[in-house]
């Protein structure tokens, strides 16, 4: 269970920081300044990489618990 937590937590934190990222380098604003409907290519290239930094996050959290741990 305590795995859980970390990997949840961590993923949070990897995914809010890649979010910001994004929202640094105008990626946000290009989605929404896009003519024609949102859920095209670019809006799905966005979620894959908040996704993407919140799962990078995660399994390096766990990895270095269970070095931590042995």
């Amino acid at each position: 269970m305590q795995s859980v937590k970390i990997f949840i937590w961590w993923f949070v934190v990897g995914a809010t920081m890649a979010l910001s990222v994004i929202m640094l380098q105008g990626g946000i604003r290009e989605v929404m300044q896009a003519q024609g409907p949102l859920w095209e290519f670019r809006l799905a290239e966005l979620f894959t990489a908040i996704v993407g930094g919140g799962l990078l996050a995660g399994c390096i959290a766990l990895i270095l618990d269970r070095i931590k741990k042995s």
